[in-house]
């Protein structure tokens, strides 16, 4: 091994110690016995717990390089205790990868995410979740791309949004923004497989756009992390934009979707003018 993957199974090995070392036999439904001199569980506990050899989990803990499969990760998780944190540091850790998601669960909007969006103030925010729900938003989001308060899960979907309704992009940005936007939706796609809304949408948009139905075929997978976005607005006319997606910290299923008005354009003077039209200021 080179010193890289030397670095990564000693940590691997640490982390599983340090876990082990906080579980009591109590904890696990175990009893403590006498002469128990290893502070939290022992090593043949964990293994007996997680259905694996002595000898294997013994060669994981010293940080030797051997093979680890997703079901043995998942087992020890489990015995482990982990927390979804816990669980992605322990796969990244063993096979350089997140655990796989099978099942979607709604990531919880904390209040600080809430203000943050609001005191963006004139910059367009909202927060995406991975189906590309728009979940969240601030008031200069909603008069520049519409009221999302009104809309559907539906209608709030970025993917629904590019494939059904008529676009104020040019055709190329178009183009471009749904290529990127749909691999990024598969990527998503890949982590919850057996979720039956997903199932129930791709089969929804293949009926009703040529276009998805082609992209889709392609099987691109990317993550898109900024971008430029053109847009025409009736009531203020042409708007230009860049795009960032941050990672919310405290939601590792949640992403902050900012559109910062492009330097020496209009874009910001407008947003105000939106804003003051929205509180009867005009």
């Amino acid at each position: 091994m080179n010193q890289l993957e030397l670095d990564r199974h000693h940590e691997l090995a640490e982390f599983l110690r340090s876990r082990r070392a906080r579980l009591s036999p109590e904890q696990v439904g175990l009893p403590r016995g006498t002469r128990r001199r290893t502070p939290g569980l022992r090593r043949g506990e964990v293994a007996m717990l997680a259905g694996v050899s002595l000898e294997w989990y013994t060669w994981l803990e010293q940080g030797r390089d051997i093979n680890v499969s997703v079901q043995l990760l998942e087992s020890l998780a489990r015995a482990l205790q982990l927390d979804a944190n816990e669980r992605q540091h322990l796969f990244l850790l063993a096979i350089q990868q997140p655990p796989p998601v099978e099942t979607f669960s709604q990531p919880t909007i904390s209040p600080t995410l809430r203000d943050f969006l609001d005191q963006l103030d004139t910059i367009p925010a909202c927060v995406v979740d991975p189906r590309l729900n728009i979940v969240a938003w601030n008031k200069a989001f909603c008069v520049v791309f519409g009221d999302y308060a009104k809309m559907s899960e539906r209608e709030r979907n970025i993917i629904w949004r590019l494939f059904t309704l008529p676009s104020s992009q040019s055709d190329e940005e178009w183009e471009a923004h749904t290529r990127a936007y749909l691999a990024q939706f598969r990527a998503e796609y890949g982590r919850f497989i057996k979720d039956p809304w997903w199932t129930q949408r791709i089969e929804e948009l293949s009926q009703l756009s040529p276009e998805f139905r082609e992209l889709w075929a392609r099987h691109d997978v990317l993550n898109v992390p900024e971008g430029q976005k053109s847009m025409h607005h009736p009531l203020v006319g042409e708007m230009t934009f860049d795009f960032l997606f941050f990672q919310a910290v405290d939601a590792s299923d949640l992403r902050l979707l900012i559109h910062t008005p492009r330097r020496n354009s209009a874009t910001a003077d407008k947003i105000k003018q939106l804003l003051a039209l929205e509180h009867g200021q005009i």
